[in-house]
C-alpha cells in the first residue's frame, strides 16, 4: 500500500480521448499521483514509459501501485482482472465494465487482493450535484425528469466501439445522468423503456425510458444522440418548495428560474481525490445502481428501429 505521504507511482491504460481531454490535466495538478507509465495499443503519453498492453507494463515496471483503466468498457474487464492479480488499485473510468456481472467480480477479487476498486461515476461530482441533492432531501419530489440530449458525432466522432455490443450506445452519455439521479433521488426502478437503433448500428441512438421511485412518484428519462445546436444535459424536479433544474450536466442549480449555484467544472480531479483517499484507507467505492439501470433498459425495453443516420 502506497504510503501516506508519498505519491501513487499509477499506470494508465488506453490513450484516447478521454485520457488527453481528462485524466493528464487532472493528473499534472495532483501531488497524490506520479504518473510513471502507460500502454495503450493507438496512443501514448509523453514523458513516460509506454507499453502496447498492460500485461507489459505491470511487467517492466513493478513499482506501479494503481493502474486508470480507459479503455472501451468491452474490454476492461480482462485489464482489470490483470492488475488486480497483481495486487494493484483500480480506477475505472465509466462504465465500470460492460456488464454487472463482470464489476461484482472485480469487488470480489478487489477485496480477496487487498486492493482498492473505483467505479468513476465522473458526473456525480458535477459542482451542483451536492447542492440538488441537499435541497432534494429538505422538499417533497412529486415528480422528476431527465432530458439528456447531445450530439455523437461531435463529442465521439469515429469512435466505433460506442456502436458495437457493449458499446452502450446512447446510454454512454445517458449513464451519467443515471450517476446523478441515483445519486440524488430515491431508490427507482424502470417501468418501461423503448430503445431507438439505428438500421445500421448494434447499439441505440435515443431511449424513451419511464421510472417509478420507492414512493411511487414518476420519473422520465429522454435521451437523444442526434441533437443539434445547443446541447441538453437537465434533470428537472418538481417539488414543494418549487420547481428544480439542474442543468449543464451537473455545473448549474436553479430553483424556480433563479441560479442558486454554479461554478466551473472540476469532476476529473475530484474523481482522483477520491480514488487517492479510498487507496489510501484501503477500501473500495463500487456503486453499480448507474450500470443495473442500464441493464434493466435492455431487459424491459422495447426495440425500435430507426433509419441510418450515416454509413
Amino acid at each position: 500500500m502506497p504510503s501516506n505521504n508519498g505519491p501513487i507511482k499509477l499506470g494508465i491504460v488506453g490513450v484516447g480521448k478521454i485520457v488527453r481531454d481528462q485524466h493528464l490535466p487532472a493528473l499534472a495538478k495532483d501531488g497524490d499521483y506520479r504518473l510513471v507509465a502507460a500502454a495503450s495499443r493507438h496512443g501514448k503519453v509523453d514523458g513516460i514509459p509506454n507499453f502496447h498492453d498492460i500485461e507489459a507494463m505491470l511487467d517492466a515496471v513493478p513499482e506501479l501501485e494503481a493502474v486508470s483503466l480507459c479503455m472501451p468498457p468491452q474490454f476492461r474487464y480482462d485489464a482489470a482482472r490483470t492488475a488486480l492479480m497483481a495486487k494493484k488499485h483500480v480506477f475505472l473510468e465509466k462504465p465500470p465494465g460492460a456488464t454487472v456481472s463482470e464489476v461484482e467480480d472485480l469487488k470480489t477479487l478487489a477485496a480477496a487482493n487487498g486492493v482498492s476498486l473505483f467505479a468513476s461515476w465522473h458526473s456525480r461530482y458535477a459542482p451542483a450535484v451536492e447542492a440538488a441533492r441537499a435541497f432534494l432531501a429538505s422538499a417533497s419530489i412529486k415528480s422528476a425528469a431527465i432530458n439528456w440530449k447531445e450530439d455523437v458525432r461531435r463529442w465521439h466522432p469515429n469512435q466505433e466501439w460506442i456502436w458495437a455490443p457493449g458499446g452502450f450506445g446512447v446510454f454512454d452519455p445517458g449513464i451519467n445522468a443515471l450517476s446523478i439521479v441515483t445519486h440524488i433521488l430515491p431508490a427507482m426502478f424502470i417501468t418501461s423503456a423503448v430503445l431507438d437503433f439505428p438500421e445500421n448500428r448494434a447499439a441505440p441512438v435515443a431511449a424513451h425510458v419511464t421510472f417509478r421511485t420507492s414512493n411511487g412518484l414518476p420519473v422520465t428519462m429522454e435521451l437523444d444522440w442526434l441533437q443539434t445546436g445547443p446541447q441538453s444535459w437537465d434533470i428537472l424536479a418538481e417539488t414543494d418548495r418549487g420547481n428544480m433544474v439542474l442543468s449543464g450536466g451537473g455545473s448549474k442549480l436553479a430553483i424556480d428560474g433563479k441560479i442558486v449555484h454554479e461554478e466551473p467544472e472540476g469532476e476529473y480531479p475530484m474523481l482522483y481525490r477520491r480514488f487517492a483517499e479510498i487507496v489510501r484507507a484501503g477500501v473500495s467505492d463500487v456503486d453499480l445502481a448507474p450500470l443495473q439501470h442500464v441493464a434493466d433498459a435492455f431487459m424491459l425495453g422495447k426495440r425500435n428501429v430507426v433509419e441510418a443516420f450515416f454509413d
